[in-house]
């Protein structure tokens, strides 16, 4: 446990010694607050019931800073260990692989639910402007924030599974951005398609993220989707365990 302890503040440390991370973080701050300018340009207009949250969501901003950030954050996991030559020097270490793939993953996952903090404040900053409590639904946010965090655990564990694969960095975040993508897509053409009494159409609806995720952000927490999305983190994980396991076979 020390180990793995150790290994997590080494790889988060590493976001914040480094540009990456600071440029990583003002990207999606920038997306997140012209996504609300724009919100609230609309709302001026024509006024809604729906939550926030899901307002938000439905932008195509939310979409951008997930499918972008998340190769970002991973890229540089296990692929600048190669390139650099320390990662046989961490691997000859007193920990297990095990320990070393976890703290990299948990590393990244900090950093990325750090990096989704100002959403907050801009959720506070629409209460505080429109005097309406309801634009903070201490439901909606926290099953909106939980959407965020499940969903980013399955993107990230698959960058890391491509960080590993690879010692390029930009290889790594384009094998990242191609499968999230991809994933992203299938989940946005299952629900496209009129449901049917089919495995095909069953497994499609399954792998709808876009509806999940609207779910999530209207206050409904289907577990499901939390299963599907904890399932698919660990297989992502299990993967990556493997492939930095297989140098012991060359």
């Amino acid at each position: 446990m020390q180990a793995y302890l150790t290994l997590t503040r080494r790889e988060l440390s590493g976001y914040f010694l480094s540009m990456t991370g600071y440029i990583i973080i003002a990207a999606a701050l920038f997306l997140m607050g012209l996504s609300f300018v724009v919100l609230l340009e609309k709302l001026q207009l024509e006024p809604t019931l729906m939550p926030v949250t899901e307002l938000f969501y439905i932008t195509p901003f939310f979409w951008l800073i997930l499918l972008l950030s998340t190769p970002v954050i991973t890229m540089r996991l296990f692929a600048l260990e190669k390139f650099s030559g320390t990662f046989e020097t961490l691997m000859t270490a007193p920990v297990s692989d095990r320990e070393v793939v976890l703290a990299k993953f948990t590393a990244a996952l900090v950093f990325y639910m750090i990096m989704w903090l100002p959403l907050l404040g801009c959720l506070l900053n629409v209460r505080h402007y429109t005097n309406d409590p309801s634009a903070f639904d201490l439901g909606a946010v926290g099953s909106t924030f939980l959407g965020i965090l499940l969903l980013g655990r399955l993107f990230l564990s698959l960058g890391c599974c491509a960080s590993a694969m690879t010692r390029s960095q930009v290889t790594a975040a384009m094998i990242s951005l191609v499968f999230g993508a991809t994933l992203f897509l299938v989940g946005v053409l299952s629900s496209q398609f009129p449901l049917r009494p089919s495995w095909q159409t069953q497994v499609l609806a399954a792998l709808s993220f876009f509806e999940q995720m609207h779910d999530f952000a209207r206050g409904v927490i289907d577990t499901r989707a939390v299963v599907l999305y904890l399932s698919a983190t660990l297989f992502f994980l299990f993967l990556t365990l493997r492939i930095v396991e297989s140098r012991r076979w060359k």
